[in-house]
């Protein structure tokens, strides 16, 4: 562990310390549940920035304000086609998505 004071480790120590190293079923699982809040958060701050309520972005998409904000707390998985109905119809955007491999 790459110490960077006597009271501080690293982010990268700490991410193996609490879920293991990358490629391994914890790190995994942690990997792929911090994207979802992600996707939460960007959502929840386009929508803010659009001075929209979830209410208001809920009826523009066809969903209701208790979907939205599921999404936003990272309480529900999202389909990629209610991904791009909010980013499209709800927030006026296009989404853009790369694979790293």
């Amino acid at each position: 562990m790459k110490k960077l004071s006597s009271n501080l480790t690293s982010w990268d120590d700490h991410l193996d310390n609490k879920y293991g190293r990358p490629g391994t079923p914890t790190r995994e699982k942690y990997e792929q549940e911090f994207e979802a809040f992600k996707i939460g958060v960007l959502i929840q701050e386009a929508r803010k920035k659009q001075h929209l309520t979830q209410e208001q972005l809920a009826k523009k998409v066809g969903t209701t304000k208790n979907y939205i904000s599921r999404i936003e707390n990272n309480a529900s998985d999202i389909r990629l086609s209610t991904l791009m109905r909010i980013i499209r119809e709800g927030l006026g955007g296009h989404l853009k998505l790369s694979v790293e491999i």
